[in-house]
């Protein structure tokens, strides 16, 4: 079970009070009645609030609404909304802890998100927890029905045009990004795919409006965000922080080396740097935090996630088929003594894989790469003389035990 301190750092918005799943009834006894209100009216309340997605990639939330509406007025055909709670990172927990909690609070913004976008079908994708939203929804009556999607464990599954590829029928992998999933999507037809917890927010936003929401966070980077806080020695917990907090306060940093931000697509940061820096949405990915401790070794920790990432390859293009191996050949810098490849065979390898890939997963693995060779250098150092600075090898990264 995951731990869960959603007042830890500002008072809860997302999660339910007292870490207590919340039924339907009292969760309209806590927001009220699901608020729709005109589609042009909501979409100038989601520009004004400066909602992003909390999938990974923050884009505006607005910009992905109007290309869709707009790709349904061109192409004459109704939209398909896309709940998307798969969850692919294995680090992360906090959109299973946010369906958990708070399902209707995810189900009221699926239901804002059709009704902004006059769309005529809406589903929702997850790997865990498909059981308890199919509960969720039989306590509603909402005027679209929600269909879920079972997806499979696979890293690459959540990914946009894999996900609309999956609902349509066919296997969780990427496609081509041209056309992109908001012109051409489900059954062809122009979707939305859009994270849970952005829709959480949607449905918030929608209650309390753009004011409210900007209440937290900066004038930049408004509202808060969930992050999975991974800490040795402690349960892996949830907490709801606004963007700008220092994330000194949310991770311990004494006795650590560096952390890691964003998660498996993400990058690591050297502690002293780490602790100078705040949440910041255009880095924090998948939402994790993990703080490594200084007497782990980054470059072991980085090579058993590189290798899951190998093997999560969609494998339908150069980079992921044969790029992604030679990187993960990385694996032999993380251990001491004579290496079969060097440090710049990875960058090497890195640069010709970098920015060739049908789809995100091979630039993602690029970026912890990179920030690996920089942050733990002077471990690479002491490996290539044969030592090494770790005392404990216990993994701090989860990694499936199947890869």
């Amino acid at each position: 079970m995951t731990a869960t301190f959603p007042d830890l750092h500002m008072s809860p918005r997302l999660l339910a009070p007292g870490a207590t799943p919340a039924d339907h009834t009292t969760h309209v006894r806590r927001y009220g009645p699901l608020a729709y209100g005109d589609p042009a009216g909501l979409l100038r309340t989601l520009a004004e609030s400066g909602l992003t997605g909390r999938g990974g990639a923050a884009f505006p939330a607005y910009r992905k609404f109007v290309a869709v509406a707009d790709a349904a007025r061109r192409t004459g055909r109704a939209p398909v909304v896309v709940a998307n709670g798969a969850e692919s990172e294995p680090a992360s927990h906090k959109d299973r802890t946010l369906l958990r909690l708070s399902p209707h609070l995810v189900l009221d913004g699926l239901q804002v998100a059709a009704s902004a976008l006059g769309a005529e079908e809406a589903c929702l994708a997850v790997e865990d927890g498909a059981s308890w939203m199919e509960a969720a929804l039989a306590e509603r009556h909402d005027p679209l029905p929600v269909t879920v999607v079972r997806l499979p464990r696979r890293f690459l599954a959540g990914q946009a045009s894999a996900l609309a590829r999956y609902v349509f029928g066919g296997p969780a992998l990427p496609t081509h990004p041209d056309p992109p999933v908001r012109e051409r999507g489900v059954r062809r037809v122009p979707t939305l795919v859009q994270n849970v917890e952005t829709l959480a927010h949607l449905a918030l936003i929608a209650c309390y409006g753009a004011d409210w929401f900007r209440a937290a966070g900066t004038p930049a980077q408004p509202g808060s965000a969930l992050c999975t806080l991974h800490v040795p020695g402690r349960e892996v917990r949830v907490a709801e922080a606004p963007f700008g907090m220092p994330l000194a306060r949310l991770l311990p940093l004494n006795g650590t080396a560096a952390v890691l931000v964003g998660g498996y697509h993400g990058t690591w940061i050297p502690t002293a740097q780490a602790a100078q820096l705040p949440l910041d949405a255009s880095t924090l990915g998948a939402g994790v935090l993990a703080a490594l401790p200084a007497d782990r070794c980054g470059l072991t920790e980085t090579a058993h996630v590189l290798r899951y990432l190998a093997l999560q390859s969609a494998g339908q293009c150069g980079p992921c088929l044969n790029g992604l191996p030679r990187i993960a050949a990385f694996r032999t810098l993380a251990e001491p003594g004579p290496q079969g490849a060097t440090r710049d065979d990875i960058t090497r390898w890195t640069a010709l894989t970098e920015g060739r890939g049908a789809c995100h997963h091979p630039d993602g693995t690029i970026r912890l790469v990179r920030s690996a060779l920089t942050t733990f250098a002077p471990e690479l150092d002491a490996h290539a003389r044969g030592l090494c600075t770790a005392t404990d090898r216990t993994p701090l990264l989860p990694v499936p035990q199947e890869t």
